[in-house]
């Protein structure tokens, strides 16, 4: 398959990669485009054979759910159902933005979508391409993240290029993702409302609206075993690179200790702007600066990979406020390898 790639950074570009974008998927088929969080594989998630694609292609496991977008509050009500007054006001507080809310799914979203669940994911992003592509072709798009399922989400259409070159037919293009890391994901499917996936969206000011949220374990855990998926971005080893990340949870003093010890070939540190280290590095973002962590991030993992780097030991983020988002997504991509350090005694 010969992939079209289109940039949708001009007035001209926006119109030709929308038009182009509803065309793919009215017949049914999918295609690569930019959201707000990361770039999103799309495909209308009412058709069954359409997602089942996403699945193909990405190398996803059924029991995976995907998250649906749409782009009118109206929208909602077509998809699912008992949906409480809290979650509308959070709706009309964050949406359009980076928070998916998890409701009882109707018949219209079949049962590949939510991997087998009765419930559905929702949101409603704010990226004019995904927008537009969504009020015009009137279609409510299925969309994970557009990379090969396991490895780093893309946050560029060249990520996007690096996996699906030749695989899918149209990859839109419109510069760096906002965010660069996953929507908020919170489930009104229970009670007390529970926090599956942390974002930009954070646990504090999701409790200024709801009062009391549970924080789902699987956030900095791993999933219990048999425990069933409910949310995208819970299984255990997720945004991962080819190499093995091991986390280092102290100080600055200590980070820098701990990789000048530990030096040899092969051997890299993925670390705040702020750090001391005597191995090739790959930086993060400032270490009070969780937001362009989270900006950052996969483009950083992805960079580990294309330097070759086969060990690397990454610095431990903070935990609070967008700072979970990161810790959520390093931790999966280190397959939870974290250790403690100590500053030299000096």
């Amino acid at each position: 398959m010969k992939t079209r790639y289109l940039d949708a950074r001009t007035p001209d570009g926006l119109k030709a990669s929308v038009a182009a974008a509803c065309e793919i998927l009215r017949a049914g088929e999918i295609a690569a485009l930019p959201t707000e969080t990361v770039y999103g594989l799309c495909a209308d998630a009412r058709d069954a054979k359409a997602v089942g694609k996403i699945f193909e292609a990405k190398g996803r496991p059924q029991d995976n759910p995907l998250i649906v977008h749409i782009a009118t509050p109206e929208a909602l009500d077509e998809i699912a159902c008992n949906i409480p007054d809290a979650a509308r006001r959070l709706a009309e507080k964050y949406w359009p933005g980076p928070l998916t809310m998890i409701f009882e799914k109707k018949s219209v979203i079949p049962a590949v979508t939510s991997g087998g669940l009765d419930t559905v994911a929702v949101r409603m992003p704010s990226h004019p391409v995904i927008r537009e592509v969504i009020l015009q072709s009137g279609i409510p798009i299925a969309a994970p993240s557009a990379n090969r399922s396991g490895s780093p989400s893309p946050t560029t259409a060249e990520h996007v290029t690096a996996d699906f070159d030749g695989v899918i037919p149209l990859i839109v293009d419109s510069g760096c993702s906002q965010f660069g890391v996953e929507s908020t994901v919170i489930s009104f499917a229970v009670q007390p409302p529970r926090l599956l996936r942390p974002g930009s969206v954070t646990a504090e000011q999701l409790r200024e609206e709801l009062g009391e949220i549970a924080i789902d374990d699987a956030i900095l855990h791993p999933l219990a075993e048999g425990q069933r998926v409910s949310s995208p971005g819970m299984k255990y080893r997720h945004y991962a690179p080819q190499a093995q990340i091991v986390l280092l949870k102290g100080d600055a003093a200590a980070f820098s200790a701990y990789t000048r010890r530990h030096a040899g070939d092969g051997v890299y540190a993925l670390c705040f702007d702020e750090d001391e280290t005597v191995l090739p590095a790959v930086r993060y973002g400032g270490q009070a600066d969780p937001a362009q962590q989270a900006a950052r991030l996969f483009a950083a993992l992805r960079e580990l990979d294309e330097r070759g780097a086969k060990l690397v030991y990454g610095h431990f983020p903070q935990s609070d406020g967008v700072g979970l988002a990161v810790c959520n997504r390093i931790l999966r991509a280190a397959g939870f390898r974290v250790i403690e350090i100590e500053s030299e005694r000096k």
